[in-house]
């Protein structure tokens, strides 16, 4: 366990796990695909990570965007990638396999299917209890691979249908009633008042929201993100990530991330950057002619 596998960079978007030029017929598992599968592998041992790896390049519309060597890595990248789908190891130092997922939940971020990983098959009752999609032992066959997959795009397929028959993939928030066009943030043990066009974006963080305005830091007495969304004008405030709220007259710059993501660049002081969740690339595309 010395040789450990690293996180993608945002500013790599050439993962040498990532399997760009993949399609349809490109392995002998490669049918064509509905839709891609975006997967994020977590294992503290490189080689079990990078042998999970070339075992998924034989599955087309598995795309590999990103690996995690423990625990605290797959929290971070789960939250802000947002993909379809983790290979999670059981055993790892610190953070292991199920409290990831017991992290996650804690966190309200949304949870991708798990598909739990290891070599020792007393785990698999709690596993499942967390709602594993499946679990596989180390050393990991093609086909019993090929079932867990298979598990998985059916898993996916239905959550697409079920949002889109909500709408919840292109419609923006009701406008409310009341639109508040100022803004108590307290900084320092002082209370301001700020504009909301002034705002460039906010954040939450364990149940705390922070507001970033053009000459001010603070924080906002309002309890969740949702609840600030719905006193301001949802014609210039964007909900561009589940922990995030951004105006959009205060982006400065669209940065390609991943193949098919971004990340904005705000008109803040530190030049701070957002990443877009993949449910939301689609009314960026549309709204910037992307």
């Amino acid at each position: 366990m010395v040789n450990r596998a690293t996180s993608v960079s945002p500013n790599a978007p050439n993962n040498p796990v990532a399997k760009p030029g993949n399609g349809p017929g490109n392995g002998p598992l490669g049918a064509s695909p509905a839709q891609t599968i975006s997967a994020v592998l977590v294992d503290d041992e490189k080689l079990a990570s990078d042998e999970l790896a070339y075992l998924l390049k034989e599955f087309a519309d598995v795309d590999v965007i990103a690996t995690a060597a423990n625990g605290l890595e797959a929290v971070k990248l789960i939250a802000d990638l947002e993909p379809d789908l983790v290979f999670l190891d059981v055993q790892m130092p610190g953070l292991d396999g199920m409290g990831v997922i017991e992290k996650l939940r804690a966190q309200g971020v949304p949870l991708p299917y798990f598909v739990m990983a290891t070599a020792y098959d007393q785990y698999a009752v709690e596993a499942f209890r967390l709602q594993a999609l499946d679990y596989l032992l180390k050393p990991v066959e093609k086909d019993r691979l090929a079932v867990a997959v298979e598990r998985a795009r059916k898993g996916i397929a239905e959550r697409v249908k079920a949002a889109s028959a909500a709408g919840a993939l292109d419609s923006p928030p009701a406008k409310p009633s009341l639109q508040r066009s100022k803004l108590l943030v307290k900084s320092n043990h002082r209370n301001f008042i700020v504009d909301a066009q002034e705002v460039v974006y906010a954040t939450i963080d364990d149940g705390l929201i922070t507001v970033v305005a053009a000459n001010l830091e603070g924080q906002s007495n309002y309890r969740t993100i949702e609840e600030l969304q719905s006193n301001l004008d949802p014609d210039m405030f964007w909900r561009v990530h589940r922990s995030y709220l951004v105006n959009i007259h205060r982006i400065k710059e669209v940065i390609p991330w991943f193949k098919s993501s971004f990340q904005l660049r705000m008109d803040d002081k530190k030049q701070t950057e957002i990443p877009v969740s993949r449910v939301q690339t689609k009314r960026l595309r549309a709204l910037l002619k992307l």
